[in-house]
């Protein structure tokens, strides 16, 4: 019989720090935890008192790659608190700085996060000789997508131009032209995306659970939306914590959620999972070539899901481009605070799932407070349960499998680790 004693410390994630924890006697599971051990940052208590223009700007710091992501919620969260209406430009390029900010994540975890695994190298720097053109392919996505962001929120990285209502740049039709041109020639790496996908040899692993995202009734939801679960829950974002349900864990700083169940998921495979129906249709055809197809209970296949979505993120912003080309793109003045404070909840899906921002705001402008619940904090419980189906059906493996068959199960919910490849430190005492 087999015993393990698996200590992980160090865990990257949402900018933090936590350890795996996995104890087995004469093959039985006895632990089988992730702690997550950092400081809690006080994002939120940082927004108290400041004027709501600035909430944006400071909480798109939670995250140097999901920036735009928390903006965006930021941002929504405002407007709904202060019934602030946006124009059809506005929604416009914040979809298409969106989708910009899908490619950068989703391009930087395909490739240099899974597919080291994948190949059985230890990072990043091995495939640029073994596959050099693959990590040229990464780098040439990765350049697309970040000059997309920057061209709409004025920087890659933290954008400066979205604003409450609106936008202080625009970009030129010229810039939108030219965008659109290696958009299109983008395609032809997706194609070599799903080729490359199509040969990674993915764990055979399935665990049922709630799958949990926004969905829209006339498009695949990124920002805005009705919270819907595979098991048939529907919620309006004002009810979030009818599904979020934060509890305390002792063996963590970081609250864990649960719905019906004992822990959901969020992510590109949630998002899959419940709007499968509004993927492009080239995004539908990458899916069927890579055998993915709802619902899907691997959660190694998050990242072939996010495989899809860069298909699908690559021809809706070339449909976008073309809406504001034919438009023609115009500056529009910013709404002034309506004198009126209040309470409105913003959510979108970024790339580790769907991102809530709860802000109370006085009738001077100023927050009085706020709520922010990550993606990653509402898989933790997830990934905890994934572990305890997964490591009793490979307890009779060699350790170094086990070792890695968690770095991989950890790394396949792309939380928030740090800017490259980073490999857990796994020890067996």
């Amino acid at each position: 019989m087999t015993n393990i004693n698996i200590e992980v410390h160090h865990i990257t994630r949402v900018e933090g720090h936590g350890n795996i924890v996995v104890n087995a006697k004469n093959g039985v599971l006895e632990e089988c935890r992730l702690d997550i051990v950092e400081t809690p940052r006080f994002f939120e208590a940082m927004l108290r008192g400041r004027p709501y223009t600035q909430s944006s700007h400071i909480t798109s710091r939670i995250c140097g790659i999901c920036a735009v992501g928390h903006a965006t919620a930021s941002l929504r969260a405002t407007e709904n608190a202060l019934g602030i209406e946006l124009s059809e430009q506005t929604a416009l390029l914040r979809k298409l700085i969106f989708h910009g900010e899908m490619l950068d994540s989703h391009v930087l975890h395909v490739y240099m996060l899974v597919a080291p695994d994948m190949l059985g190298v230890g990072s990043v720097i091995p495939l640029v000789k073994i596959a050099p053109d693959a990590v040229l392919r990464a780098l040439r996505i990765k350049k697309l997508a970040g000059d997309l962001c920057a061209a709409i929120g004025g920087r890659h990285t933290h954008p400066i131009a979205m604003a409450v209502g609106g936008f202080t740049h625009f970009p030129s039709v010229a810039e939108l032209k030219a965008l659109r041109g290696r958009l299109v020639d983008a395609r032809a790496d997706m194609a070599e995306t799903i080729k490359l996908a199509k040969t990674l040899p993915w764990p055979q692993f399935n665990r049922e659970t709630e799958y949990v995202a926004l969905r829209k009734e006339d498009e695949y939801a990124f920002i805005d939306g009705v919270i819907t679960t595979t098991d048939g829950g529907k919620y309006e974002l004002s009810d979030y914590r009818r599904v979020t349900n934060e509890r305390m864990m002792p063996h963590s700083s970081a609250k864990h959620c649960a719905h019906k169940r004992e822990s959901y998921m969020v992510g590109a495979l949630a998002r899959f999972n419940v709007n499968y129906d509004k993927l492009h249709p080239r995004a539908v055809a990458a899916a069927q070539e890579l055998g993915l197809k709802p619902i899907c209970t691997n959660p190694f296949l998050n990242t072939a899901a996010q495989v899809v979505e860069m298909v699908h993120s690559v021809e809706d912003a070339i449909g976008i481009i073309d809406e504001l080309v034919g438009r023609g793109v115009h500056s529009e003045p910013l709404p002034p605070f309506p004198g009126k404070g209040g309470e409105g909840v913003g959510s979108c899906e970024v790339p580790r799932g769907i991102l809530f921002h709860d802000y109370q705001i006085g009738d001077d402008g100023r927050v009085i407070g706020a709520n922010c619940i990550i993606p990653t904090g509402q898989n933790l419980a997830n990934v905890e349960a994934d572990m305890r189906k997964l490591v009793p059906e490979i307890i009779d493996r060699p350790q170094d499998e086990i070792r890695q068959m968690l770095e991989m199960l950890v790394r396949a919910y792309d939380p928030c680790i740090s800017c490259s490849v980073h490999f857990l430190d796994v020890k067996f005492v």
